[in-house]
Formats: structure tokens, sequence, C-alpha cells
């Protein structure tokens, strides 16, 4: 009896420090961008598949949004298309675009459809074309002031979060390709999934936005120092983005949108550390940073 005593203590008291999140989520929606490393490694990705059917089993209501760039390049270099990115942006030709469309809806999504539906019938797959989730607009690349045309990469102009709120009311995890069709001309485009991510997370009200990454979260002042901020307001983290790296400032941006419009927090996590996602939400050190409106730099994290 003792030593079963002794090996079970810990556990119950993990799943006691976890009690104030779970009631405090319960309930709420949460996107999260799922990219980097944790989507081509295979023991991350059953990580996270396992972590975001927690989340449901929790009480909470998760919404996965996904790109998929290395599996895009590595598609394209095998039909010998040529990968070119301007300011950070993936040039994207219509024959290009129809390989974007495919790996995202026909590969990367249905894999990670498959790892969470072992743990049940939870996942359904969209992309942001079904029931016009999402429209988006084309977009130009900035660089030195001048618009460049970069093809099919669109900006997101309107969301219609009905499909996946229906999706959520039914128990289920959506699972979205970051890709959308254009009201102007009827085309689809490629749309940047850290974007994609955050306008769903504000157009849906969602308590947290969470943006797995391939770095531990926001750093100081890096590369002098490898120190993470772990808290900051949307007015700070306006005044770090013209200094960040290129990788980031989507990431980045995104986070600022959600917090200024609505979500109560927004989060970048290091995707390399399994179970991440759980340990950001239900845990009191977190593993990353997090982004808050100005209003609420002294509210609970």
């Amino acid at each position: 009896m003792s030593t079963r005593k002794h090996t079970a203590l810990p556990k119950a008291q993990t799943l006691i420090e976890a009690l104030p999140w779970l009631t405090r989520h319960h309930g709420r929606t949460v996107v999260i961008k799922f990219g980097g490393n944790a989507m081509v490694d295979d023991e991350l990705k059953s990580a996270f598949a396992q972590d975001v059917v927690f989340l449901r089993h929790a009480g909470l209501k998760p919404v996965v949004v996904h790109g998929g760039g290395p599996q895009i390049s590595a598609h394209l270099d095998k039909l010998g298309l040529v990968s070119e990115f301007k300011a950070g942006l993936r040039v994207t030709t219509p024959e290009a675009m129809d390989v974007v469309r495919m790996v995202l809806a026909g590969q990367v999504q249905r894999e990670l459809v498959g790892l969470l539906n072992q743990h049940g019938p939870l996942a359904v797959g969209m992309t942001g074309e079904d029931a016009h989730t999402m429209t988006a607009t084309k977009r130009f690349a900035e660089i030195d002031g001048e618009s460049v045309d970069i093809g099919r990469v669109g900006e997101i102009t309107e969301i219609d979060v009905g499909a996946i709120q229906a999706l959520l009311d039914d128990g289920r995890i959506p699972v979205v390709s970051s890709i959308a069709r254009s009201a102007d001309d009827g085309h689809v485009y490629n749309v940047n999934a850290d974007t994609a991510a955050a306008a769903l997370a504000a157009a849906l009200g969602a308590e947290t936005l969470m943006v797995l990454t391939d770095v531990e979260g926001l750093y100081e002042d890096w590369p002098n120092s490898d120190e993470v901020i772990s808290k900051l307001t949307a007015s700070d983290l306006e005044k770090l983005l013209p200094d960040l790296a290129s990788g980031m400032v989507p990431k980045m941006e995104g986070c600022l949108h959600a917090v200024r419009h609505g979500v109560r927090t927004a989060r970048v996590i290091d995707g390399r550390v399994q179970h991440s996602i759980l340990l950001e939400i239900f845990t009191d050190e977190g593993v990353g940073t997090m982004v808050v409106a100005d209003d609420r730099e002294t509210g609970e994290t």
C-alpha cells in the first residue's frame, strides 16, 4: 500500500495543479497554429495529437489551423518547380497553388486528422474554402516600398465561422488548412497559416491563440541573450515588431491582432518540446511568450 501511495501522489498533485486552469478554460475555444518541427517529427506529431485530444476531453474546444511549408517545398522540388520567396512570402504560381492545395488539404491535414482520430471520432478536416470560412484577396509583397506581384498569395478579407462553430457545438475538433477562395476573381489563394489562425481566433472569440514555433518564445535581446520574454502587452510587442527576425513577424503580428480583437491571451510556444501545449495551459511555469491586451497587464495568466 505504501508503495502505491508513494507513486500515485505526484500524479494527483499534478492533476490538482491543473484544476484552476481547467476551471478557467472550461467551455472556452482555443485556436492552435500547428507548424515547425512539430509537423515533421513523428514523436512530436503524436504528442501534439494527444495534447489536442486531452484539451477536448478536459472541456475545452480546440481548433487546429495548419500550414505546411516544408511539405510544400519538398513536393515542389519533386515536381521540379522552383520555390522562391519574396519578403518572406512564397511566390505562388497557379501550378504551385495546385501543389499547395493538394499538399495542405490532401496530405498534411489528412495525416493530422488521422492522428487525432486514433483517439475517437473527433477530428474533421476542412479548408478555408469550405462554407466560405475564409475569403481572401490577392496580397502583394512590399519590397523597398514597391508592391511586388507574388502570385496566388492571399490576404484574408472575411471570416465566416458558422461551419467551425457547428463542429465545435457537436464536440468535434476542426482541422483547418490555410487556403481561401477570393470573392474578386474566384481563384484559390495560399494564406499564411499564422495570420489565418489569428483571424479565426478573433472571429471565434477564442480564449487563447497558441502558435507553435521552433524557438522557445520571443527573446529579450537575441542574439546577445537567450532570455525569453514570458509575458508582454500588445503595446510592448508593437514596439518590438520592426526588429524581429522575418520568420517571427507573422507569428507576432498574429498574436497582436488576436489580443487587440478580443482574444484573452496569445502565446508563442516551443513546438519542439513534447506536450508543450499542456505545459503552457495547465501549469504555473508555461513554456513560451504570452501576449495580453494593454488593459490586462495585471490580469490573470
